[in-house]
């Protein structure tokens, strides 16, 4: 049997039932646990340096110059941190601002910038030890007559590991464009270090050295 309305309060019996079901809902809210704050990303960039660093050298050839650039790119990061999405990776966030920031330098000065300090070998990879020193010497020289755009695209894929699709992204090209760059990327240097097809001179270089020269440029799944 449904119980009757109660006129002087107002309220029907199903009524009551449902605006205590409101009450006990909100209860349950009020007491559930805050949400955790989202991090600053700012916190994080001091921890990216050292690749940015490498990625700077990798592109300019000059540690001075290398530093400039990362200097910059850090105050540019900051200065418009409220454009980052956190969903998305920072590093590559921070490589898009850092490489924008070297060709904006290039297209001023009108010239290639040379390395005159010989570091890219403590910035990419570690020397190998005993024979496989000259070697690595005839890496080096090669590398560094690569453009910028070569190089660039052989430390995306190759030494940081991003995806065909992450570099395009960074590089402001299509997918295609990165396949092909790549490939073009490792022809010339086999070329410039004299290799055979299938000749394999890199087994005594670091896994990072090796990853430029070998890994495959297959898209993100």
């Amino acid at each position: 049997m449904t119980p009757p309305n109660d006129p002087a309060s107002g309220r029907t019996a199903g009524s009551g039932a449902t605006q205590d079901k409101v009450v006990k809902d909100r209860t349950a809210k009020d007491q559930s646990p805050p949400a955790q704050a989202v991090s600053d990303p700012r916190e994080q960039l001091a921890a990216l340096l050292p690749n940015l660093r490498a990625f700077a050298i990798s592109l300019s050839r000059n540690v001075v110059l290398a530093d400039d650039i990362v200097q910059e790119t850090i105050l540019k990061a900051w200065s418009n941190m409220d454009k980052f999405d956190p969903a998305t990776n920072l590093e590559a966030w921070l490589f898009t601002i850092l490489r924008n920031t070297y060709y904006s330098f290039l297209r001023k000065t009108r010239r290639e910038v040379q390395d005159s300090d010989g570091v890219f070998a403590g910035s990419l990879s570690e020397a190998p030890a005993h024979d496989s020193r000259l070697a690595y010497g005839d890496f080096q020289r090669a590398f560094d007559q690569l453009s910028p755009e070569h190089r660039e695209v052989l430390i995306l894929i190759g030494a940081s590991g991003y995806s065909v699709e992450e570099a395009a992204q960074m590089m402001g090209v299509a997918p295609g464009t990165v396949k092909s760059r790549a490939s073009r990327a490792r022809k010339r240097l086999s070329e410039l270090m004299g290799l055979a097809e299938g000749e394999d001179l890199f087994s005594g270089f670091s896994s990072v050295t090796a990853a430029v020269i070998s890994r495959p440029t297959t898209p993100a799944t």
